[in-house]
């Protein structure tokens, strides 16, 4: 009874394996001798090209940044350091002081309205033949705090440093404020004034 049912099964086996299908889109596919899914892993010559590739682009961008710095250096160039034979700006000759017996001269008294300080200095300017005197009066205002000697024109400057230091070494000005008394020296009083005729009053 076994061996008629192995018989039985081999015979329908066979029939199977001799049965033919109709052919559709899946019997066209080329056969392949790979099998499953397959990573693709990076080829040592093509991980090198792309090292290549990467230095390369390094190097123009570098070498476009050297070529513009130059560009932008010649277009705004510093200018030249100066030579060690250039020769400094010459300073204006100093004014030395020298008295002028023939300046004329106006004293004005800024520490009272009587002048009396101009009053007692100015036969003094006269003896010591330090100026010609014009003039001795109070000025406008009566609490003027420094002395000094006015100057209009710059050749008068001289002169002025000279009478300056002959009245106790007070300051001197050039000014065009006092030009209407007419005089090339103006001597403003003021309470700071230590010079000739300070203690005689």
């Amino acid at each position: 009874m076994t061996q008629q049912h192995e018989a039985a099964r081999s015979e329908r086996t066979r029939g199977t394996a001799t049965q033919s299908y109709p052919t559709d889109r899946f019997d066209d596919i080329p056969r392949s001798s790979r099998v499953g899914a397959h990573r693709v892993t990076a080829q040592p010559k093509v991980f090198w090209l792309y090292v290549f590739i990467t230095l390369a682009g390094a190097a123009l961008l570098t070498a476009a940044g050297i070529i513009g710095v130059n560009i932008a250096n010649t277009t705004g160039s510093l200018p030249p350091l100066p030579s060690e034979t250039q020769k400094p700006t010459e300073e204006a000759p100093k004014v030395s002081a020298e008295l002028d017996p023939e300046a004329t001269v106006v004293l004005l008294d800024g520490t009272s309205a009587d002048g009396e300080l101009a009053l007692r200095l100015a036969p003094i300017i006269t003896e010591q033949q330090l100026g010609a005197i014009l003039a001795a009066a109070p000025a406008a205002s009566s609490d003027v705090t420094i002395s000094a000697v006015f100057f209009a024109d710059p050749a008068d400057e001289s002169a002025a440093l000279g009478l300056a230091s002959e009245l106790g070494g007070i300051s001197t000005y050039p000014s065009t404020d006092y030009t209407e008394y007419g005089a090339r020296l103006v001597v403003l009083l003021g309470t700071d004034y230590a010079g000739p005729g300070k203690d005689e009053g």
